[in-house]
């Protein structure tokens, strides 16, 4: 617990757990972070609209262990394959923001 004794808020334990902004081990963190969080409004969104994954895929034309494989946050997605889930899958449109 040494090691956490100085922190005082999420960043420092982020940097302290996966270094800083822009090191290797900090961006594979960020990844991991952004697919599970798409994974997760993949997941409530086809829950909402009252959906099994099998019925995603057929309408997205993909297949059901690919749409579970996304929502479990260990499938690597294209963009166009994302947008093509929510647009004709989950009837949704996508907006992406770069900071």
């Amino acid at each position: 617990m040494k090691k956490y004794h100085n922190i005082t808020n999420f960043e420092e334990l982020i940097e302290q757990e996966h270094g800083k902004i822009g090191s290797r081990s900090r961006n594979a963190y960020e990844e991991n972070v952004q697919m599970f969080i798409i994974s997760e409004m993949l997941k409530e969104a086809r829950k909402a609209a009252k959906l099994t994954q099998e019925q995603l895929a057929e309408r997205s034309g993909t297949k059901k262990s690919y749409i579970s494989k996304l929502e479990n946050a260990r499938g690597n997605i294209q963009l166009s394959t994302l947008i093509r889930i929510f647009e004709q899958g989950l009837n949704k449109r996508i907006g992406l923001t770069f900071l």
